[in-house]
């Protein structure tokens, strides 16, 4: 099994300083060791105004390619070697992780444990090193970032909370005017209703972006006496058409888990958020029916079990999939790689598109 190992040591010289016309005297050295089988490079970085200096020695013992010394920490190509390719993945990783945090002046220590964790692994790229450090700098995501969920969710996609808000905020307008078509004249006077439908389809629409959005890894193996169940559902992505990262692979039957995966939480959701929707509204209607008569040949109560389970089974087939192919292909797939780098641009195209599935939906 390939190895990566990196150290860090400090030397710092006395506070007195000395002067000499073609002397520098460095006053703080730091010396950074990455190594791996066959493979050693140390940086030396002086806190004055000098440049880091890279030193990276190859070498192995199979014979001939001594010597090509074939430009700092790239080397190591390895062609020899027919299988493992995942493990070439995660030391290649490993490798970029070491280098973005070099880079930033961070170390293992300064970063969060399940991050350092997924470095020391090989499970995460320097591209994903990059964006939490990027992430890091704003108040609002560093706060974010301490929550599991949202770390997972954030660093695979940085427009994820754009995302929420556009799906919660078509969601709030689209159930608006529907019950405003509904109920026209009364929409004022059944205020309380629809601000319980409202509340319902805000709460759904939140657990449709959050479930099927695609995520980075960084969960630890689960337990050894775990059942065969669970050990499966472990392994499969949270949205069954994803992008895997570099030593990152799912099978076909972990996609086709993804999927089922979150259509039974969708019908937890769905159901759940129907039954209190649902029970709230027949409250409403038995208050209004106490002070006013002749509102109770008006209305009548909704049979709330089944509406509830109808909902849930609508929101674990229909929702789960249209949603699942939204996040993963459309967005993920088809749209970031193209439009990566003008994020107002794909902003704009998910606030439409994400519209139209919400109307789709609404027609279903």
């Amino acid at each position: 099994m390939a190895a990566t190992t990196i150290r860090s040591f400090s030397l710092q010289s006395p506070k007195t300083t000395h002067h000499h016309r073609n002397t520098t005297v460095i006053r703080h050295l730091n010396l950074n060791f990455i190594t791996q089988p066959h493979h050693l490079s140390f940086t030396i970085t002086n806190r004055r105004r000098c440049s880091p200096l890279t030193i990276t020695c190859s070498g192995g013992n199979d014979g001939g390619s001594h010597g090509g010394s074939s430009g700092g920490g790239g080397g190591g190509s390895n062609d020899g070697h027919d299988g493992g390719d995942d493990e070439d993945a995660g030391e290649k990783n490993k490798a970029e992780a070491f280098a973005v945090l070099l880079e930033a002046g961070r170390s293992m220590e300064s970063i969060p444990k399940d991050i350092a964790k997924s470095i020391e692994n090989g499970k995460i790229p320097g591209s994903i090193v990059r964006r939490y450090l990027e992430l890091e700098k704003s108040a609002v995501f560093r706060w974010l970032l301490q929550f599991g969920g949202f770390k997972e969710r954030l660093l695979a996609d940085d427009l994820f909370l754009t995302k929420v808000g556009i799906e919660c905020g078509v969601g709030i307008f689209t159930k608006s005017a529907a019950e405003l078509e509904k109920r026209r004249e009364n929409f004022m006077k059944e205020l309380d209703f629809v601000c319980a439908d409202v509340i319902m389809a805000i709460i759904a629409d939140f657990m449709l972006v959050w479930l099927p959005a695609p995520t980075v890894s960084l969960r630890g193996p689960v337990a050894v006496n775990a059942g065969r169940l669970a050990k499966y559902f472990s392994g499969c992505p949270d949205n069954a058409f994803q992008v895997a990262l570099a030593g990152t692979s799912y099978s076909f039957l972990q996609r086709i888990g993804a999927i089922v995966r979150n259509g039974a939480k969708l019908f937890a959701v769905g159901t759940g958020a129907s039954l209190v929707g649902t029970g709230v509204t027949n409250v409403l209607i038995n208050a209004r029916k106490a002070i006013d008569k002749s509102y109770a040949v008006e209305a009548e109560d909704l049979p709330i079990l089944s509406t509830s389970v109808a909902y849930g089974v609508y929101m674990s087939v229909s929702s789960n999939l249209r949603y699942q192919v939204l996040a993963g292909v459309i967005e993920q797939r088809m749209l970031e790689p193209l439009l990566h780098q003008h994020k107002l641009i794909l902003s704009a195209i998910c606030f439409a598109v994400r519209t139209g599935n919400t109307f789709l939906g609404s027609l279903m």
